[in-house]
């Protein structure tokens, strides 16, 4: 039961962190399109830094679901199974999950870098860029179920 709890919060907040990672390159398309309005730029850096902060602390409480997942056999044996013994599905999936991270915080990148006058991509090249995670997202959840090696 402890690890239908662990497994289900785990999931929960992979979900909201996810719909960050999807929510600010669209903040960011907005932006470039915005042109010289600056109560509209000033609204969307707004919710772009506070959703950026938001996905952050999501990922994080994530983080510690997935490591009790991953690890949490070694503290509490009895309660959490060892869900990747001998597989590498966790090691492939892993990696994917460090390239949405680093798709996240580069997003998070051109926030900070617009809040400060910097210059951001075309709005085409971002909507290009805002496909990038749903592939990622498609090979965690197809690893996850499949466990395929």
């Amino acid at each position: 039961m402890v690890y239908l709890w662990v497994k289900s919060f785990h999931v929960l907040f992979v979900i909201a962190w996810m719909a960050t990672v999807f929510y600010l390159p669209r903040i960011l398309v907005n932006l470039a399109e915005a042109g010289d309005e600056p109560a509209v730029k000033a609204r969307l850096l707004l919710m772009g830094r506070r959703l950026y902060k938001f996905g952050h602390n999501m990922f994080g409480i994530a983080f510690v679901f997935g490591l009790a997942l991953w690890q949490g056999w070694r503290l509490w044996p009895t309660k959490l199974p060892n869900v990747a013994a001998g597989m590498h599905w966790i090691d492939a999936k892993l990696t994917l999950v460090a390239l949405l991270l680093a798709y996240f915080v580069w997003v998070g990148r051109l926030v900070k870098r617009c809040e400060t006058g910097g210059a951001l991509p075309s709005a085409k090249a971002l909507r290009w860029w805002n496909e990038l995670p749903l592939p990622l997202l498609l090979g965690v959840i197809f690893l996850v179920l499949a466990k395929p090696f």
